[in-house]
C-alpha cells in the first residue's frame, strides 16, 4: 500500500512537471514570433501609409484683395495691364461706377485709357484719334463695373505729347441749375435759371447718341497736365445746388440714359441721396450766401475760414475733396489758398469757356445752359 502511494506521488510530480515545461515551451514559442531588436510589427499588410498633406496654392494678389473685404457686396477685383508699370488691382464695386481708376505716368508717354482686352488697348496706342476717344470701348468712371466670377482685368494704352496736340481737345463743363415743366419756363428774374425739362431730356440725349466721351474729374486734371489723352468729343455734365427740380426731375434722366453727371450739393443743408450716376461734389458747406460788401462769402472769409467750410463739406461727402463749384461764381487767390488747405485740386467758375492743357484747375470755365436752349444751342456749344 505505502509503494503504490509512493509511485502515484512520483506519477502526479511528473506530470506536472511535464504540464509546466509545456506551457513554457508554449509560451516561449509564442514570443519567438515577436521581433527581438525592439522594432515594431509591419503594418504594411493592415494599413496603408498616410500621405503627406498638399501645399495650398498661393492666392493671387486679387483673390487676396477679396478675402480682405469679405463683407462687400458685390465686389470686384480690378487688375492692370498696362506696358511699363506694374499697378495692384483695386476693389470696385460690381453695378456701380468704376472709382477714381489708376491713371498711371511715364516720362516721355501720355496714358490713353483703360481698354477691355489687350487688342482694342493696342488700337487705342497705335492710333488714339480714332480708337481712344470711343466711349464704347474705352473705360473710366463712367462706366459701371462688369465682373465675372468677381475678377476682370483692364489693358493700358499708351501715346505721345504730339497726339494730345494734334487733338486740340477743349471740353466744355456743361452748369445747369434748375428745371421746369412750363414750356414757356418761369418768372423772375431766375427765369434764366430754369431749363425747361424736356429740353434737357433732349440734350442728354443728344449727347448719348453722339457718343460723347465723359471725363472723371481725375481724367479732366490729368488732361490739364498734359499726361491723359483725351478726345476733343468729350462734356462734363454739372449742375448746380442739388434743387429738388434736379433731383426729381433731371438726374432720373442721367440713370435712364446711363449719363454720368456732377451735383455740386451745398453740403450744410444735407447731401440728398442721388442715383449711381450722380457724382456728389461741393457747392461749399454754409458758403452759398453774401458777405459783408454783397459779394459771397468765399471773396469775404479768410482762407482759415474757407478751409474750415470746405473741410466740414468734404466729409459731409464722404471724404472726397476733389473739385468744387464757387457760389455766384466768386473767387480770388484767398479762396484758392483755402481751398489748398482743404485739399481741393479744382474749382469750377461761371467764367464761359473751355478746359484746355494748361487751364488753372482753381478756375476752370464752364458753358452755362439757360432757359430756352435746345439742341440746336447745345450742338454750338459743344459739336
Amino acid at each position: 500500500m505505502g509503494g503504490l502511494q509512493t509511485s502515484r506521488g512520483v506519477l502526479g510530480r511528473a506530470l506536472a512537471a511535464g504540464l509546466i515545461v509545456g506551457a513554457v515551451a508554449a509560451a516561449l514559442s509564442g514570443c519567438a514570433s515577436e521581433p527581438t531588436d525592439g522594432s515594431t510589427p509591419d503594418a504594411g499588410a493592415s494599413a496603408s501609409v498616410a500621405s503627406p498633406t498638399p501645399t495650398p496654392t498661393p492666392l493671387t494678389a486679387s483673390e487676396q484683395l477679396l478675402a480682405a473685404h469679405p463683407d462687400v457686396v458685390g465686389a470686384c477685383a480690378v487688375s492692370f495691364r498696362v506696358d511699363g508699370v506694374t499697378l495692384d488691382p483695386q476693389l470696385q464695386v460690381q453695378d456701380r461706377l468704376y472709382d477714381h481708376l489708376p491713371i498711371p505716368r511715364a516720362d516721355g508717354r501720355v496714358f490713353a485709357g483703360w481698354y477691355a482686352d489687350a487688342a482694342t488697348a493696342a488700337a487705342a496706342s497705335a492710333d488714339p484719334a480714332a480708337h481712344a476717344g470711343d466711349p464704347a470701348t474705352r473705360i473710366n468712371g463712367s462706366d459701371l463695373v462688369s465682373c465675372t466670377e468677381r475678377q476682370t482685368t483692364l489693358y493700358g494704352a499708351w501715346t505721345n505729347a504730339d497726339a494730345v496736340t494734334a487733338a486740340k481737345a477743349r471740353v466744355p463743363i456743361l452748369m445747369y441749375h434748375q428745371f421746369t415743366t412750363k414750356p414757356g419756363g418761369e418768372e423772375g428774374w431766375l427765369r434764366g435759371n430754369y431749363a425747361y425739362i424736356e429740353d434737357y431730356r433732349a440734350q442728354m440725349q443728344y449727347i448719348k447718341d453722339q457718343a460723347f466721351y465723359l471725363p472723371t474729374w481725375d481724367e479732366l486734371s490729368a488732361f490739364i497736365d498734359g499726361a491723359l489723352y483725351l478726345p476733343d468729343h468729350s462734356v462734363i455734365i454739372t449742375d448746380d445746388d442739388a434743387d429738388p427740380s434736379w433731383l426729381t426731375m433731371a438726374s432720373p434722366i442721367n440713370e435712364q440714359l446711363q449719363l454720368m453727371a456732377t451735383s455740386f450739393v451745398i453740403t450744410g443743408s444735407g447731401v440728398p441721396a442721388q442715383n449711381r450716376f450722380i457724382l456728389p461734389r461741393s457747392h461749399t458747406n454754409d458758403m452759398h450766401k453774401a458777405g459783408a460788401n454783397g459779394k459771397g462769402e468765399m471773396v469775404n472769409l479768410s482762407a482759415a475760414q474757407i478751409a474750415a467750410d470746405m473741410t466740414a463739406s468734404a466729409t459731409a461727402l464722404g471724404g472726397v475733396a476733389e473739385v468744387m463749384a464757387y457760389p455766384y461764381g466768386h473767387n480770388n487767390d484767398t479762396a484758392k489758398e483755402g481751398l489748398r488747405e482743404a485739399g481741393f485740386e479744382m474749382a469750377r467758375t461761371i467764367e464761359q469757356g473751355y478746359v484746355s492743357v494748361g487751364t488753372e484747375k482753381l478756375a476752370l470755365p464752364c458753358i452755362r445752359i439757360n432757359y430756352g436752349m435746345g439742341v440746336p444751342d447745345l450742338k454750338k456749344q459743344i459739336g
